[in-house]
């Protein structure tokens, strides 16, 4: 079974409003039942993403290793950020043209130095979680994968192959560009969600959809043309 890690990585419960802008993502639940499907057959996952979400990228990561069966990984253009952290889950092959970018977690906070204080060491604890499938995959210490990561460093296919992230070079060559992805800002998901979430189980009309892209454009503070 073929299975896609494509686009932005995002919580199964934002995936919807990616899906109504045509924005390509990838969310837990589809890979989760995707694998229910295979009931242990053979499973190859196509990567080509820029990252998004630590812990949706964290929970298709453990799905990936917890399952039952023959899991082949390919990069076929960019695994960045989260997106690297998946293509640890196992057997794994990059295309000629392929990169791989690590990096440190980042994320934003309001509130007093308290709060500030609290939010850069959940971040620096984070950023050891991550690297804990770097250590995992490739046998380095945790010091020198908090290293590749505080660098934010790019990887060519060789590069990723002599790092222990990717285990070979595909051939014949995949010729497939990619670059890193912008997640929507998190008061965007929730004022989207908030404002225009259809009932449940009823897909959006199209009005349902004009309003939510005039919203989407108001909250990203651009006019439509």
């Amino acid at each position: 079974m073929r299975i896609d890690v494509k686009g932005t990585i995002v919580s199964s419960d934002e995936a919807w409003i990616y899906d109504w802008f045509g924005i390509e993502n990838t969310s837990p639940k589809p890979i989760r039942d995707a694998l229910a499907r295979a009931r242990g057959e053979p499973v190859d996952v196509y990567i080509n993403s820029g990252g998004g979400d630590i812990f949706a990228g964290s929970e298709i990561y453990s799905e990936l290793r917890a399952y039952k069966g023959p899991v082949a990984l390919h990069v076929t253009g960019l695994a960045a950020s989260a997106a690297s952290v998946i293509a640890c889950a196992g057997p794994s092959d990059i295309s000629p043209t392929g990169m791989v970018m690590v990096h440190n977690v980042s994320g934003s906070a309001a509130g007093d130095y308290h709060t500030m204080d609290k939010h850069s060491d959940v971040l620096r604890k984070a950023n050891e979680t991550i690297a804990a499938a770097y250590v995992e995959k490739t046998g380095m210490t945790l010091d020198a994968a908090l290293k590749l990561m505080d660098e934010e460093t790019w990887l060519s296919a060789a590069d990723a192959v002599e790092k222990g992230l990717i285990d070979k070079v595909s051939e014949p060559a995949v010729r497939i560009t990619a670059a890193c992805c912008t997640v929507l800002p998190a008061e965007v998901i929730n004022k989207m969600r908030n404002s225009i979430k259809p009932p449940a189980g009823e897909p959006p009309d199209d009005l349902i959809k004009a309003k939510a892209k005039l919203k989407f454009y108001e909250l990203k503070g651009r006019s439509l043309t």
